[in-house]
């Protein structure tokens, strides 16, 4: 039988359509028998309707109706009613109405289905994954998208309106590693190349403002090959840009006003611009992370002045050694168990620390197993520091800088945890991080390596310490962090080939590497490079913040598993012998 197509959506009709008769395609998604009646809940991606099937109004279509399951597709026509006083459904928009049907097409039948397809739902998530046909019917998903696809149309608007220009850059380039593996493509006709899949356009971009197209942008694949986790991917999205013959603030002030139109559009939030902006040192003196969430409190504080003249070995040889001191205050923890007390230096042990040193605050003063090897007056100066107030616990860590802060703040997000600081309408935390060092060292492999990348300028001023001091020079880069996740970056860039040319011997890259992996795009500055930066939304990252979800697997159509596996389609696959030959490659 030929079913018509559908006159209305399931999502909406509305008591004005009262009396009219209407066509309907979708999904059966619950069915209900009550003493001779049949209501089924007929689903697409615009919402629910309540179908009626009674044998008074049609007998053949009555019948046919007692063999619909769930998830069979169909489509029916019929006429729309008030549903009668007392049986309204308030969670749907269409909870006033029902259809009444006078004829049904079953257009599919299905198998029942693994799970079912509801927003809750108790299930694992490689079940969901294996058969993410059906776990994409579930609204939440469909939600999920369809605001990523909001977002995206946002973006295209937004940066139209601010002359970018959208320019596609090439999925196969030649393999530039930035600090992850490449994902290799081997070439078929030239016989042992290959090219990479990129880890992002950067090269391009900065070869585009060469090229005189000032400002630039693409919402664009990358690709990884690096360990995964809840946030990340081995493809995954960028809302990329680039702009010519500006300065930070030019590139800030851009982002600000996305981030604004954003808010408004997709989140229906204001948000109040100029953003907080805090230096790298700054953040991870306070929070112990380049990442700050500031949905809370619970700061931290560098205590080295206090025991400027301590006695106590352990701080002294930090301070000494031109390491850190820092202390953090729990609020109200102050009647903390021993084994809560034991749990929590377990948990900084987990994350690095050698120890925790806890302190209790009392009426008359500290109670902390150190409390005897330190004077009075910096048991004192410990609680004006600190503020703290009877009843609240502290917590002091000490050690090699960097890394005694960050562990600080794990800590910091897990006293976070514990104290349930984070409501879930707890208004949205959007901040700047500035001022990041250029490079950072690496312990295991003993050499210094680019923060962000090596085409990030170093600040003007700094320049002179790539000789003497390369540790302490800063880069002109800026991250964009909302609700303690960074949700986007960028640099200004390096446009003189002889600077460029220095970073990259700092770096240790010789002139010979540097000109195989890179010599296309310091040619290109040899030839004018205007002044240029950019920066770089991760948009999967971004929408799933805007979504309330835990994971970018939650908006993403088609998302991998934490090792990289696609269950539905089972990629990555073994490929036929003939495939192999042709690309000249043998499996050992």
């Amino acid at each position: 039988m030929q079913f018509k197509t559908r006159t209305h959506t399931c999502g909406e009709l509305r008591e004005s359509n009262i009396g009219e008769s209407v066509v309907l395609n979708g999904w059966v998604d619950t069915r209900r028998d009550l003493g001779g009646l049949t209501f089924i809940e007929i689903r697409d991606r615009y919402g629910v309707t309540q179908i009626v099937f009674e044998p008074q109004f049609n007998e053949e279509a009555h019948n046919l109706a007692k063999d619909l399951r769930s998830e069979f597709v169909i489509s029916v026509e019929g006429i729309v009613r008030k549903r009668p006083e007392g049986t309204e459904h308030s969670v749907y928009p269409t909870g006033n109405i029902d259809v009444m049907v006078n004829k049904l097409i079953v257009l599919n039948e299905a198998k029942t289905p693994p799970f079912q397809i509801k927003a809750d739902l108790d299930t694992s998530e490689d079940l969901r994954l294996k058969y993410r046909f059906l776990d994409l019917r579930r609204p939440n998903l469909q939600n999920n998208l369809m605001m990523r696809h909001k977002l995206a149309q946002t973006a295209r608007q937004y940066f139209d309106e601010n002359s970018f220009m959208e320019i596609e850059t090439p999925v196969l380039m030649k393999s530039t590693p930035e600090g992850a593996r490449d994902f290799l493509v081997p070439s078929r006709i030239h016989r042992g190349k290959f090219y990479a899949l990129p880890q992002s356009p950067q090269t391009y971009k900065q070869i585009l403002m060469v090229s005189g197209f000032d400002r630039y942008f693409q919402i664009v694949k990358c690709f990884r090959d690096e360990d995964l986790r809840a946030d990340r991917q081995p493809e995954f999205t960028q809302i990329d840009l680039e702009m010519s013959f500006i300065d930070q603030d030019d590139i800030m002030g851009i982002v600000e006003g996305f981030m604004k139109r954003a808010y408004k559009e997709i989140w229906k939030k204001d948000l109040e611009l100029p953003l907080l902006r805090l230096t790298y040192a700054t953040a991870m003196e306070k929070y112990g992370s380049d990442k700050p969430d500031l949905r809370f409190g619970l700061e931290m504080k560098t205590l080295n002045h206090v025991f400027q003249n301590t006695a106590f070995k352990v701080f002294q040889d930090q301070v000494q050694k031109k390491g850190i001191i820092t202390g953090m205050v729990a609020p109200g923890c102050g009647d903390y168990t021993r084994n809560q007390l034991d749990g929590l230096t377990d948990f900084a042990k987990k994350a690095g620390a050698g120890g925790l040193i806890w302190m209790r605050v009392k009426e008359d003063g500290l109670e902390a197993p150190i409390a005897k090897f330190l004077t009075p007056d910096e048991l004192k100066n410990i609680v004006s520091e600190l503020d703290a107030k009877t009843g609240d616990l502290v917590f002091i860590l000490t050690g090699p800088k960097d890394k005694t802060l960050s562990i600080m703040g794990t800590l910091r997000l897990e006293m976070a945890r514990r104290l349930e600081l984070i409501k879930k309408d707890a208004p949205p935390k959007l901040l700047w991080v500035t001022d990041f060092p250029l490079f950072e060292w690496d312990e295991e492999t003993k050499r210094y390596y680019a923060m962000h990348h090596m085409f990030t300028s170093p600040n003007h001023d700094d320049i002179p310490l790539l000789d003497t001091d390369i540790a302490s020079v800063k880069a002109r880069a800026y991250d964009l962090v909302l609700n303690g996740s960074e949700v986007g970056g960028g640099s200004i860039r390096i446009h003189d080939s002889a600077l460029q040319s220095k970073i990259f011997k700092t770096l240790g890259i010789t002139d010979e590497e540097a000109e195989y992996r890179f010599g296309f795009l310091t040619n290109a500055f040899k030839y004018g490079a205007p002044p240029h930066g950019g920066f770089a939304f991760g948009f999967d990252r971004l929408v799933m913040i805007f979504a309330g979800e835990n994971s970018i697997r939650e908006v993403m159509a088609f998302p991998k598993t934490a090792s990289g596996i696609s269950l539905m389609d089972e990629a990555p696959s073994t490929v036929d012998e003939t495939q192999l030959r042709e690309l000249h490659i043998k499996i050992r």
